[in-house]
């Protein structure tokens, strides 16, 4: 077993800096709901031999109002909830869901055919699929045996 120095200023500084993470966190960037949809709307991106597929959390929003672009290696998601009622700012007791724009870019694991891409939205939720390049697909070797 070995013994150790006990340095109480150690201890003090991390304590330090749990504060000042906790009132950063409080005072300088209060957490709201509608900010980190706004922004970065939930992302499900996987691999097939074939394609990559993405499916994006888009609750609220109409297929005509979506934009999809891919750029070299880049997805870019775009899009606007549009606020369906005319309700004045008095009456409101509580407002909690978000109306105005998104966009969300990604890397893309691999080269895709974005030509032959296919988008599909149902229930909130927009599905992307992306063909693999041609040069980029697993190729089977088969492995003859000698006689």
């Amino acid at each position: 077993m070995s013994l150790m120095r006990w340095e109480p200023f150690r201890e003090l500084l991390s304590l330090r800096e749990a504060m000042n993470r906790l009132m950063e966190e409080t005072f300088l960037r209060p957490w709201e709901p509608w900010t980190r949809w706004t922004e970065v709307p939930a992302v499900d991106m996987y691999e097939t031999d074939e394609a990559v597929v993405v499916k994006a959390a888009i609750p609220g929003v109409k297929p005509e109002d979506v934009e999809i672009s891919v750029t070299g290696d880049t997805l870019t998601i775009r899009g606007e909830v549009k606020r369906e009622e005319k309700v004045k700012e008095e009456n409101y007791v509580r407002q909690e869901r978000y109306y105005g724009t998104f966009c969300r870019s990604l890397l893309l694991p691999t080269r895709v055919v974005a030509d032959d891409a296919e988008a599909v939205f149902e229930n909130g939720v927009l599905t992307l699929t992306l063909p693999k390049a041609e040069e980029v697909k697993p190729k089977a070797i088969k492995v003859k045996a000698k006689k």
